[in-house]
């Protein structure tokens, strides 16, 4: 009959399971990039990896960068995430600091792009929002929420990674 579902073992076959989200949240930095892969499945989230890209001040910017690149690839490589948040570039009142997270920002983007994963970019105060509920949510609430949402026994360090992971949750939230 036209408009009638068939079923299958007791089920709609037309119903499907949601699939897994697998997110990269990044939070860019020359000296130290945060970075965590979020998994959503069945309104959950799970941490699946989090860690921070640390590079050396002895070497070169351009090596840094290299560096950065390079390892964002292994982790792309190991994890398959679909989808990336990363904060956008707020105004910082050192220009040079500035400079070196937009140059990280721009290895981090150039790297995702190559891989055609879509990047989706959220205003720090957005961030807050979405994990915490205000946007005036100092860092300490912010991590406090991170934990609670990814079940996890204590708070994410270092701060980079945790930020990543919220920037991976904000993602999450903003898509659903």
């Amino acid at each position: 009959m036209p408009g009638t579902k068939k079923f299958v073992s007791g089920t709609a076959s037309s119903s499907k399971m949601p699939p897994l989200r697998r997110v990269l949240g990044l939070d860019p930095g020359l000296a130290s990039t945060g970075w965590a892969v979020v998994d959503y499945e069945d309104s959950r989230y799970r941490c699946a990896a989090q860690g921070v890209i640390e590079t050396e001040k002895d070497l070169s910017r351009g090596e840094r960068l290299l560096l950065i690149y390079n390892r964002l690839q292994e982790i792309i490589d190991a994890y398959e995430p679909s989808e990336a948040g990363m904060e956008t570039l707020y105004f910082a009142k050192n220009v040079t600091s500035a400079l070196c997270v937009a140059e990280a920002r721009g290895v981090l983007t150039l790297c995702l792009c190559s891989n055609s994963i879509p990047l989706f970019e959220y205003s720090p105060n957005c961030i807050k929002k979405s994990v915490s509920g205000t946007a005036k949510a100092d860092k300490a609430l912010v991590q406090q929420y991170v934990k609670l949402l990814l079940g996890l026994s204590e708070i994410p360090k270092p701060d980079h990674a945790a930020d990543a992971l919220a920037a991976a949750i904000t993602h999450i939230h903003s898509t659903c």
